[in-house]
C-alpha cells in the first residue's frame, strides 16, 4: 500500500506517519464540516424556490444535527471495531449519496428525509469523535495540538466554503453549489483510501511520542454487544459528575456556534440588508481566526489547566454575542464581532477532549466523548429550531442570540465546578 511506502520515507526523516493520518483527517473533517454548514447558505434560496418557511427548514437542519450527535457515541464503537479507514469511508459515500438525490427534491418530506436523517446520520460517522479517535490513537504527546488542528478543520471547513458557495447559489442557483461540495467529499475520500490507516501499529509504529508499540484491544464480535458497549459506557461515565458538566457546557457550546451562527447568520444579516455574499464572507473570517484560535487553544491545552481555558472561552464568546444585537450591522461593527467570536468559535474543543481523557481513559476517550459531544449537537439543534421559531414568530433573530449569549455566561462558571483531583478512568469493558 501506499502508506507503507510512505511510512518508511517519512521515517527515514524522522517524521511520524501520524501527521499523514492527521493530514487526511483533516481534509475528511473539513470538507464533511462544508456539507454540514452549506444548508446555512440554502435557506433563503429554498424559501423563495419551494415556499418553506424558516421553521419548516430548520426543523430538517434540527434533525440533522440531533443525528450528527446523536450517533457519534456509537460511531466511535464502530471505528474501534471495524476500522477508522472503513468508516470514513462509508460516512463520506453516505452523504454524498444524500446529497446528489436532495437535487432532484420537491417537497418538503424529501428535505426532512435527505438533509435532515440521511445527511445526519453520515456526517454522524465521523464528526468529531473522529479527529478525538486520531488524537488519543495516534499521539501520546501533542494531542492538545493535533486535537486543536483537527478541531479548527471543523469550523474552517463549516465557513470557508460558504464565500464560494454563497456566490455560486447566487449566480447558478443552489444546486451548482451544492455539486461543488459532492466534488470535495470525493477527492477527501481519494485521500482516504491511500492514506488513512486505523492504527500506528498497523504499519509497526508506537504512537507520536511513545516508545512501544500499542496493539489493538479486543473488540465485541457481536453486533449486540458491540451497540451495547456505547450505552455501558454511557452508564458508567454517567456515575461521575464531570460528565455531566462536560455534557452541559458542550449543550451551550452546540447552542451557541453551529445551531445558531452557522445555520441562521447569513439570514440575520440579510434582515439587516446585508447580501447573502457578504455575511457569508464574515462567516469566513471568523473560519480564518477560529484556525488560529483553535490551534493556540490546542497549545495552550497542553499547558495549562483546562478549566480556566474554558471558563475564558465561553465567557467571552457570551460577551461577543450579547454584543452583536446592539451594534449597527455596519462591516466595521461586524468585523470586529467575527474577529473575538472566530477566535473562540471551537476553541472549546481541545481542553474538552483533553478533561475527558484525563477523566476516563484513553482507550474510552472517544466513546465518552462522543455521548459528550451528543450534548454538543443537542444544543445545536435546539438552537437552530429555536432560531427558526424566534424568526418565524417574532419577526427577529435577536431574543436567540440574546439568549445563547446568556448561556455562554452560565456555561463559564459551570466548567469551574469540575474536580481537579484524580482521573476517574472507567472500569474495563
Amino acid at each position: 500500500m501506499l502508506s507503507n511506502a510512505l511510512a518508511i520515507r517519512l521515517s527515514a526523516r524522522n517524521v511520524h506517519y501520524g501527521w499523514a493520518v492527521v493530514g487526511a483527517t483533516f481534509l475528511t473533517m473539513l470538507v464533511v464540516a462544508g456539507a454540514v454548514g452549506a444548508p446555512g447558505v440554502f435557506i433563503v434560496p429554498l424559501q423563495k424556490e419551494f415556499g418553506w418557511s424558516a421553521a419548516d427548514i430548520s426543523g430538517a437542519l434540527a434533525i440533522r444535527f440531533l443525528l450528527f450527535g446523536g450517533i457519534g457515541p456509537f460511531a466511535a464503537a464502530f471505528m474501534n471495531r471495524f476500522g477508522v479507514r472503513r468508516m470514513m469511508l462509508i460516512s463520506l459515500s453516505i452523504v454524498i449519496g444524500g446529497l446528489l438525490l436532495s437535487l432532484g427534491m420537491t417537497s418538503l418530506w424529501q428535505l426532512m428525509l435527505l438533509w435532515g436523517v440521511v445527511i445526519g446520520l453520515g456526517t454522524g460517522l465521523t464528526a468529531m469523535v473522529l479527529g478525538a479517535t486520531v488524537a488519543t490513537r495516534w499521539f501520546s504527546d501533542r494531542r492538545g495540538l493535533v486535537m486543536g488542528l483537527l478541531s479548527a478543520s471543523t469550523a474552517t471547513g463549516q465557513l470557508a466554503f460558504l464565500p464560494l458557495l454563497a456566490s455560486l447559489t447566487e449566480d447558478h442557483g443552489w444546486r451548482a453549489a451544492l455539486l461543488l461540495v459532492c466534488g470535495a467529499i470525493l477527492l477527501a475520500a481519494a485521500v482516504v483510501l491511500l492514506l488513512m490507516r486505523d492504527r500506528p501499529s498497523d504499519l509497526g509504529l508506537p504512537p507520536y511520542g511513545d516508545t512501544q508499540v500499542q496493539p489493538a484491544p479486543p473488540q465485541p464480535h457481536s453486533l449486540g454487544a458491540l451497540l451495547l458497549t456505547p450505552l455501558t459506557i454511557l452508564r458508567e461515565a454517567a456515575s461521575v459528575p464531570t460528565f455531566w458538566i462536560l455534557f452541559f457546557s458542550f449543550y451551550i457550546c452546540g447552542a451557541s456556534t453551529n445551531g445558531l451562527v452557522q445555520t441562521h447568520f447569513i439570514s440575520l444579516c440579510g434582515d439587516y440588508g446585508l447580501a447573502a455574499v457578504g455575511a457569508a464572507s464574515m462567516l469566513a473570517m471568523m473560519g480564518l481566526f477560529d484556525f488560529a484560535g483553535t490551534l493556540a487553544s490546542g497549545w495552550l491545552s497542553d499547558r495549562f489547566d483546562n478549566r480556566w481555558l474554558l471558563f475564558w472561552y465561553y465567557g467571552l464568546r457570551g460577551l461577543s454575542l450579547l454584543y452583536l444585537p446592539f451594534s449597527d450591522f455596519s462591516l466595521y461593527s461586524l468585523s470586529i464581532f467575527a474577529v473575538f467570536y472566530g477566535l473562540d468559535w471551537v476553541a472549546t474543543v481541545p481542553p474538552t477532549v483533553k478533561l475527558t481523557a484525563q477523566r476516563f481513559g484513553p482507550e474510552k476517550a472517544n466513546i465518552v466523548f462522543g455521548w459528550i459531544f451528543a450534548g454538543h449537537q443537542l444544543g445545536a439543534a435546539s438552537a437552530a429550531l429555536g432560531g427558526g421559531l424566534s424568526r418565524t414568530v417574532w419577526q427577529s433573530y435577536m431574543p436567540a442570540f440574546i439568549a445563547a449569549g446568556l448561556l455562554c455566561l452560565v456555561g463559564a462558571g459551570l466548567v469551574l465546578l469540575i474536580n481537579r483531583g484524580r482521573p476517574q478512568t472507567l472500569a474495563a469493558a
